[in-house]
């Protein structure tokens, strides 16, 4: 077909791009039988291989905007897809199901009573060995512990040097691990 052929397949990318249905289902009768074909002659089974094609061209009228014709012919692009698409399902196919019955699918045990209430009396000896540090430690330690953020960002935000922040949290860490006495060594190490 000439490239000015309104039929010609470059034209009716084109026209997909504009989301000209018409277009589109000229296309999808060009193509999908084509495509559904070449993924049956690559291994994939005949339903499997329905549902590729209808996402193959799905993928065309939702990308069909890119489409660069000084890199490929239409059906070089149209089979490209299609190939990854099959990839991808020959990939989902080959995981093996998780089991529920896996350790790490598990929630941990809730913890005992004793454990209980000694997590609440750690996180009352914690919050009053915190009110103990000075405030430019405490403002560090929330920022890069309760907020969240990395060294560098407690840096940036409160305009310190990176290696006054390090300093300060192991400066705080030290001080609430003699706060806190051995038992809390495990917890504030600063290695």
């Amino acid at each position: 077909m000439a490239p000015d052929d309104p039929l010609d397949d470059a034209a009716l990318l084109l026209r997909i791009a504009d989301r000209d249905r018409e277009a589109f289902a000229l296309f999808f009768d060009r193509y999908a039988g084509r495509v559904k074909a070449f993924l049956i002659s690559a291994g994939v089974a005949g339903q499997d291989a329905d549902e590729v094609a209808q996402e193959v061209m799905v993928a065309v009228w939702r990308r069909a905007d890119s489409f660069d014709p000084a890199k490929a012919a239409v059906s070089t692009w149209v089979f490209a897809i299609a190939r990854n698409r099959r990839i991808d399902l020959f990939r989902r196919r080959s995981r093996p199901e998780p089991d529920p019955h896996d350790p790490l699918y598990q929630p941990d045990p809730e913890p005992g009573g004793m454990e209980a209430l000694s997590a609440v009396q750690i996180q009352h000896l914690v919050r009053a060995a915190l009110t103990h540090l000075p405030e430019e430690q405490r403002i560090v330690l929330r920022a890069a512990f309760f907020d969240g953020l990395s060294h560098a960002e407690v840096a940036t935000r409160l305009d310190l040097p990176l290696g006054t922040v390090k300093s300060r949290i192991r400066l705080a860490f030290r001080a609430l691990r003699d706060a806190l006495g051995p038992d809390a060594a495990d917890a504030f190490r600063d290695d």
